[in-house]
C-alpha cells in the first residue's frame, strides 16, 4: 500500500513540476518558435530531415540554394539526385539525407498528390521520418501536437529534471505526453531546446543563471 502511494505520490509531483516548468519557459522564451527557415510545408520537411545530426544555423545556410533550385515535391522528385546530394552535403550524412528527402518527395507525389500528409502514420511512411520529424511537421506545418518532439536537448533536460529515466526517444516521449497536456506539447520542446542551447548545456550547464534551478533534481534542490 505504501509503495502504491509513493509512487502516485511522485507522479503527481512530476507532474507539477512539468507544469509549473512549463509555464516559466513559456514566460521566458515567450517569442520561441521553429529555428528552421521554410516557406511551405515540403520545406519545413525536408528542412527537418536535414537538422539530424546538424545544426539549425547550419541547414538555414544550405535550404535557400536548394529550395531556389527545387522549391516543391515535384521538382525535388524528378531531381539529379547528385546535385540535391551537393547542395546537402555540409549538412552531414549527406548521401542518406538526399537519398531519404528525393525518396519522400517521391511517395509524397505518387501517394499524397503532392502534400505532405498530416497524419502520423503516412509521415512515418516516408523515407527519413521518424517521430521526431513527424512531430515537427504536424506542429509547425499543420498546428496538430500529436507528440512531443524529442531532440537532444528535450532528452538531455528531461533526464536532468527527472521526468524521464529513459535514453531512447520514444520512451522519454511517452514519459513526457503523460506529464504535459496535449496542447503543450510543442510548447515544451520548442522551449526546451531554447533553454539547451542557452543555459542548460551539455558540458557545462548554467544551474546559477536556470529560471527553475530550484524545481530540478540535478541542480540538488529538489
Amino acid at each position: 500500500m505504501s509503495i502504491t502511494r509513493t509512487r502516485s505520490s511522485n507522479k503527481s509531483s512530476n507532474k507539477q513540476r512539468a507544469l509549473e516548468v512549463l509555464v516559466r519557459l513559456k514566460r521566458f522564451y515567450p517569442d520561441a518558435t521553429c529555428s528552421l527557415d521554410y516557406s511551405t510545408t515540403v520545406q519545413l520537411l525536408v528542412a527537418t530531415i536535414l537538422s539530424a545530426q546538424c545544426t539549425d544555423e547550419r541547414v538555414n545556410k544550405v535550404t535557400p540554394e536548394l529550395f531556389a533550385r527545387f522549391p516543391d515535391a515535384p521538382s525535388m522528385a524528378n531531381a539529379d539526385l547528385s546535385e540535391i546530394t551537393e547542395l546537402v552535403r555540409t549538412t552531414g550524412f549527406f548521401r542518406n539525407k538526399s537519398k531519404n528527402i528525393q525518396g519522400a518527395c517521391r511517395m509524397i507525389v505518387q501517394d499524397f498528390g503532392g502534400q505532405v500528409p498530416n497524419r502520423m502514420d503516412d509521415l512515418l511512411k516516408l523515407p527519413g521520418v521518424a517521430r521526431k520529424t513527424a512531430n515537427v511537421v504536424l506542429a509547425h506545418g499543420y498546428g496538430i501536437n500529436a507528440g512531443v518532439t524529442v531532440d537532444t536537448h528535450v532528452k538531455r533536460l528531461s533526464n536532468r529534471l527527472g521526468f524521464t529515466k529513459f535514453d531512447d526517444p520514444i520512451h522519454i516521449e511517452r514519459d513526457l505526453m503523460k506529464l504535459l497536456p496535449q496542447p503543450d506539447w510543442e510548447n515544451w520542446s520548442i522551449r526546451l531546446i531554447y533553454h539547451g542551447r542557452a543555459v542548460c548545456k551539455a558540458r557545462n550547464p548554467g544551474c546559477d543563471r536556470c529560471e527553475f534551478a530550484d524545481l530540478c533534481p540535478s541542480n540538488g534542490q529538489v
